[in-house]
């Protein structure tokens, strides 16, 4: 199933979801090397700015991703599609709170710590539904059956298409 956010057959989506993901997680991983090295500088800076990238991102991927959804029209992928928008609204605003938190203390001890964790869990889970959506239901995978279980058709090269 195609989707109508896409640059010449490719879904813009799945492109910018990277950014977010990367973001947060790389201010995870800074996060546990400030805690567990008892420096913050530069790690929680770090962190900090990573994480508002990752928001920056996100936000970018949602505006793609809202086109996406509301171009489903089977009801069990568009179910798993506003689950998956619902899960990473909530990730979204785990961090948007965490940021605001640090503003004024960079210190990712406690709260913003906890914070990021339940996010990238969260993600973990809307990372699954994304997938359950492409690989079983063809979102986003120009000639895929949209049945549950198929494959994806071969897709015919420049050539192919052009005889």
């Amino acid at each position: 199933m195609r989707t109508p956010a896409s640059i010449a057959g490719h879904p813009i989506h799945p492109m910018i979801v990277p950014i977010a993901i990367g973001g947060f997680i790389l201010s995870l991983v800074f996060d546990i090397v400030c805690l567990a090295t008892g420096t913050t500088t530069p790690w929680s800076t770090v962190a900090y700015y990573t994480m508002i990238g990752g928001i920056v991102g996100a936000l970018c991927a949602a505006v793609f991703g809202l086109v996406d959804v509301f171009s489903l029209t089977d009801p069990y992928t568009r179910k798993i599609g506003f689950t998956h928008m619902g899960i990473n609204l909530v990730v979204v605003a785990l961090f948007i709170c965490n940021a605001w938190i640090r503003h004024a203390d960079a210190s990712p001890s406690g709260a913003p710590f906890i914070m990021s964790v339940v996010g990238i869990l969260l993600l973990v889970v809307s990372g699954w539904l994304g997938g359950k959506m492409v690989y079983e239901a063809g979102v986003g995978v120009s000639g895929a059956e949209a049945t549950t279980g198929a494959t994806a058709a071969p897709r015919a090269t420049h050539r192919q298409r052009e005889a």
